[in-house]
């Protein structure tokens, strides 16, 4: 099969063995992968595989099922997408079945490669690490990429008061396109001062992927009670705490990654994400945000554009 591996931290389209699945596993023909910003960490060698998974890059796919696992759960010819430890970027990819979820009704092949990585990541963050409850207020920084656009409707869809980051004009129309109510230009306004003017005493919960200066800033920001929950370090993995504030104003500080997570875990998340989230996506009101879908073979091209804009939403790659 045709597939991307990483030599010299650039991606080559190369010829490797199609992936043997197990018996709990799913092998899936692929029709589109999504592009994430953890694909350029491990390009530049900064986020290797777990033990034992591929080194081909790619946590993402939607296609057809054509070996299915022993549980019953697929047959071959399902449309489906699936969240994977790695190796996306390939013609064929194999996955716990547990995974494993159905194309959502009226969603492409695209879209579908847009749903699983943020949507897990976004589901097990809000409500798993974040508690978040219907009618709670967040802020929810990088709010026009792909985890952002997914936290921004799912917190809508939830009732909630969504305060969000982005840094153009462009971005933060976007984040206000997908229903959020207080959007911050964090090149023209201090995110502080905003949250502190338009709330009593802070948000309930922080979804944030920036990291170091941000830390104290969004501890600040925090209302009493409130939740800051960390997903990635782009501005480095050191942050400042105030230690008193945090006591008094009962603070949880927590964080989560998900690639290494056991397959048990992922599979109670698909199972959340399909009783709570699916039936939303059948019905148009929440829908992945697509910026560019690039042909399989532009792998690099995209990764290139990420590194120098990044997207509104998610890029991805079409195997059609």
């Amino acid at each position: 099969m045709k597939a991307y591996e990483i030599a010299n931290k650039t991606l080559k389209l190369t010829e490797r063995g199609c992936p043997a699945s197990k018996p709990d596993e799913v092998l899936i023909s692929v029709r589109a992968a999504g592009i994430n910003r953890p694909d350029i960490f491990q390009r530049m060698g900064h986020y290797p595989p777990p033990p034992g998974v591929t080194d081909i890059p790619g946590l993402e796919v939607a296609g057809i099922v054509e070996t299915p696992d022993d549980s019953g759960k697929f047959k071959k010819g399902d449309a489906v997408v699936a969240l994977l430890a790695g190796g996306g970027y390939a013609e064929y990819a194999a996955a716990p079945a547990v995974q494993v979820l159905p194309l959502p009704q009226g969603l492409t092949m695209e879209q579908g490669a847009a749903l699983p990585e943020t949507f897990f990541t976004v589901w097990t963050n809000l409500f798993d690490s974040g508690k978040l409850e219907r009618g709670e207020s967040i802020l929810i920084h990088g709010g026009s990429s792909g985890i952002g656009t997914s936290a921004i409707q799912i917190a809508k869809f939830y009732g909630c008061t969504v305060f969000t980051t982005a840094g153009t004009d462009e971005k933060c129309a976007a984040c206000r396109d997908l229903g959020a109510d207080h959007v911050i230009n964090y090149k023209q306004h201090d995110f502080t001062e905003v949250v502190a003017h338009e709330t009593e005493s802070g948000v309930d919960v922080i979804l944030d992927m920036v990291g170091g200066d941000y830390y104290a800033r969004n501890i600040a920001c925090l209302a009493p009670f409130g939740r800051l929950v960390s997903i990635a370090m782009l501005n480095g993995k050191a942050g400042e705490v105030d230690i008193p504030t945090v006591m008094r104003k009962r603070l949880t500080l927590t964080g989560s990654t998900l690639r290494a997570r056991a397959p048990a875990e992922k599979g109670r998340i698909a199972e959340a994400l399909h009783r709570n989230i699916w039936p939303a996506l059948a019905a148009g009101k929440i829908a992945p945000v697509i910026d560019t879908v690039f042909e399989f073979d532009q792998a690099e091209q995209a990764h290139l554009r990420m590194i120098e804009q990044g997207p509104v939403g998610k890029y991805i790659l079409s195997l059609k």
